[in-house]
């Protein structure tokens, strides 16, 4: 299934996609599917019979941030070869992990905001992975049956804060810098998590372009190497890194500037779409 949250008619509403369709769980039984993927996560809901229920076109509502308090934001960094080549920086050998926090989630179609104190921020399209259950010391054999599904974040950095504190939180994590979604997709409707094409566009043009076969650490590696150290729980967000085609590793480098429209698309899921304000 394709999830969302969205906002009709002055309402909250969690739904699921059909074509250009999305159908109301939360018209259907307010208390059983109340508007929070989170909850719909920890509570372990099956879908009920879509057939007849209040649909909306997606053209008509707001498409809401899907989880807005996640309790960890974990991300993953250099984790495609070519992308650490462009970098300048060696490619890892455990993942190289970082987080960031619930400010700087924003949904789709809203502003990322320059800081007032960064001039370089750059683009990051990124397959994240949404925690289904809670996971603690899990082997890389069992770690997809803890996956609950996959969405889209752009993992936005402001380089010049990034790389002048000698550790990358602030220049990661300053407010709408993690735009995430438009949809939740079930596992079971992604199949291969890692054989889905990944792009990212900028005012149009293409950016980066690359597949998630080229992974350095896979979804089961990332999940089972983050719960030796820490328990996931349902909801939590893991970006699994970007691949090559920043604007850092241009010459000259492309830094997002006031009125720049950013794209991410990644097979079966959609596109998450943002403008540059600042």
């Amino acid at each position: 299934m394709k999830i969302a949250l969205f906002s009709a008619e002055k309402q909250h509403h969690l739904g699921v996609v059909r074509g250009d369709q999305i159908v109301s769980l939360t018209a259907i039984d307010p208390e059983t599917y109340p508007p929070c993927i989170k909850t719909f996560i920890e509570r372990g809901n099956t879908f009920p019979s879509l057939e007849g229920q209040l649909s909306f076109s997606l053209d008509s509502v707001e498409i809401d941030v899907p989880i807005a308090s996640p309790e960890k934001i974990i991300c993953v960094g250099l984790n495609y070869i070519d992308h650490c080549h462009e970098t300048g920086m060696e490619p890892p050998k455990s993942p190289v992990i970082f987080s960031k926090y619930a400010n700087a989630l924003t949904g789709h179609q809203t502003a990322v905001e320059i800081p007032v104190n960064s001039s370089e921020v750059d683009f990051e399209a990124e397959l994240a992975i949404v925690i289904g259950k809670e996971a603690k010391r899990v082997s890389e054999e069992e770690a997809e049956e803890y996956v609950f599904g996959y969405t889209i974040m752009n993992d936005v950095s402001a380089r010049d804060l990034q790389f002048a504190d000698g550790q990358w939180s602030r220049g990661k994590t300053a407010d709408t810098f993690a735009p995430t979604g438009p949809y939740v997709v079930t596992r079971d409707e992604i199949g291969n998590p890692h054989n889905l094409a990944i792009s990212l566009t900028l005012n149009g043009e293409t950016m980066q372009d690359s597949n998630t076969s080229n992974l350095i650490f896979n979804i089961p590696q990332i999940v089972s190497f983050l719960s030796q150290s820490m328990t996931l729980r349902p909801g939590d967000l893991i970006a699994t890194g970007t691949p090559p085609g920043v604007g850092m590793g241009r010459s000259p480098k492309v830094w997002l500037k006031d009125g720049d429209q950013m794209d991410v698309t990644i097979e079966k899921i959609g596109t998450l779409s943002n403008y540059v304000q600042g």
